[in-house]
């Protein structure tokens, strides 16, 4: 298996991870009396799996995020400095004259 595909099912597995432990607690802490909502309706089960199933979407995509922005490419930039030693442009005033006048 790629190593890439091996670090987005990581990452997947990490993002649904974290949701179920962000579910958990919200349901513990009974946060919004979320609590309440969940196991006093009929369509509890399926709100605490829409929950879970959404926020472990945006929690893998953030760790896929942050482990392909942390990956280095081998080519270690750090002293690259930027800017090639061209200086800004500077910005000269040109005057403009108008023919119109102003009535007070």
């Amino acid at each position: 298996m790629p190593d890439l595909i091996r670090l987005y099912i990581r990452s997947v597995l990490i993002g649904f991870a974290l949701a179920a432990l962000l579910v958990g607690l919200l349901l513990g802490f009974n946060l919004a009396n979320l609590r309440h909502l969940v196991t006093q309706s009929s369509d509890g089960p399926l709100a605490l799996f829409l929950l879970w199933f959404f926020n472990g979407i945006v929690f893998a995509g953030v760790q896929f995020g942050i482990a392909i922005m942390g990956m280095s490419s081998g080519d270690d930039d750090d002293d690259y400095h930027g800017g090639g030693g061209l200086r800004e442009p500077a910005l000269i005033p040109i005057p403009v004259r108008s023919d119109t006048h102003r009535h007070p």
